[in-house]
């Protein structure tokens, strides 16, 4: 049974530092792809980070560069998604997702495709973890 469970989330006051967890058991493929969505409140689900299995290219959204580290340990098929400089716009639920059927690519075209809207997402993202939320408040 192909599962992602996430881990990590919390209340941190602005400027502080988290780091998520994405625990991935089942794949079939050694090519995939994991990625961190998440979802405020009151707004649509956003694409924040991604990284690929085949050559660990990554992928961030504008509004974290610089601040989130994504990496992979595959030897443990774990996601892990360092959050530094913490504010309150970072505040939402944290989703760990996976695209596990399509073909291998290399470079970051692919995942900006699954990070980039929420239709891609909707269409090409096989498997959704439970959710941990991540609170920025002082």
């Amino acid at each position: 049974q192909v599962q992602l469970v996430e881990s990590g989330g919390g209340l941190v006051q602005p400027g502080g530092s988290l780091k998520l967890s994405c625990a991935a058991s089942g794949f079939t493929s050694a090519y995939y792809y994991i990625g961190w969505f998440r979802q405020a409140p009151g707004k649509e689900r956003e694409g924040v980070s991604c990284i690929s299995s085949v050559d660990g290219s990554t992928y961030y959204a504008d509004s974290v560069k610089g601040r989130f580290t994504i990496s992979m340990d595959s030897a443990t098929n774990t996601v892990y998604l360092q959050m530094n400089s913490l504010k309150p716009e970072d505040t939402a639920v944290y989703y760990c997702a996976a695209d596990v059927d399509s073909p291998p690519q290399y470079g970051t075209t692919w995942l900006r495709v699954l990070m980039g809207s929420n239709r891609d997402a909707s269409r090409y993202i096989d498997i959704w973890g439970q959710g941990t939320l991540v609170t920025v408040s002082s």
